[in-house]
């Protein structure tokens, strides 16, 4: 190891100290409180729109039902509408928290980085809060107007639905969550690649593996519909090759500067 390559890391690992067990625990709820913070701040936000983003998440099923009336909600008592209104704030408060949570996740564990790897901070940040809108957008104009017509189109030999509005929004959420958390699969191969952690050649060997794991958590997470499923599993598989590409680039680019380091 070269004299200015020994004097980086003594430099970064100065910098960054050690922490016990206690202060990692501190900085976590510090962190956790900084969320909350952010959510209940995008929930007080949400909550002054709460019917426009009600009706917002309904329009998927209104577009994908032969008839208007048959994408009416019902409720079984009073307090049901309320609560899901409620649920509707707070999940739309976590949305507009992303890049906050996203911003205090990196907070957390940059103690345990080098400085040249700090750098990766901001665009870190935006590229997974882009990413996370992008997978719920998709869910949002793609799968679940289709999902929602093929089950309107198969239930309809069997008679009208009426359709529960607890039990469509628990749905509609569960969707919009996981879509937008699976569309990050390339930027956590990126913070990971461009950390060392993993490699494009770790990824490529588990190749059998991730296909297979694609489609199990599509079946878990969506309507048992094979359209929605799949809608879900091939996303899954293209982030995955997505993610080797990005794993490679990272990869490539560190190891060539490690050489050079060394070579120095």
């Amino acid at each position: 190891m070269s004299e200015a390559e020994t004097k980086m890391l003594e430099g970064d690992v100065e910098e960054q100290g050690e922490m016990t067990l206690f202060e990692h625990l501190a900085e976590l709820r510090k962190r956790l409180v900084y969320c909350m913070v952010a959510i209940g701040a995008g929930f007080a936000v949400a909550w002054t729109w709460v019917e426009d983003i009600y009706t917002f998440i309904l329009e998927p099923l209104k577009k994908a039902a032969p008839e208007l009336a048959m994408a009416t909600m019902n409720y079984k008592d009073l307090t049901e509408p309320f609560f899901t209104m409620l649920k509707t704030a707070l999940v739309a408060g976590i949305f507009f928290a992303v890049p906050v949570i996203l911003w205090q996740l990196w907070k957390f564990i940059v103690p345990a980085l080098y400085e040249h790897e700090r750098r990766l901070a901001i665009p870190f940040v935006f590229v997974a809060s882009m990413f996370f809108l992008g997978g719920s957008s998709f869910c949002y104009y793609f799968v679940m107007p289709h999902g929602f017509n093929f089950l309107f189109t198969f239930s309809q030999s069997v008679g009208t639905p009426t359709l529960m509005m607890s039990e469509h929004y628990d749905l509609s959420m569960k969707l919009l969550l996981a879509f937008g958390s699976i569309f990050e699969m390339p930027v956590v191969a990126m913070f990971l690649s461009a950390l060392g952690l993993i490699t494009h050649r770790t990824l490529i060997k588990h190749w059998r593996i991730a296909i297979v794991g694609s489609f199990i958590f599509a079946a878990i997470l969506t309507p048992p519909d094979v359209g929605t499923q799949v809608a879900m599993a091939v996303p899954l598989v293209i982030l995955y090759g997505v993610s080797i590409g990005v794993a490679y680039f990272f990869t490539i680019r560190r190891e060539r500067k490690e050489a050079a380091e060394l070579a120095a």
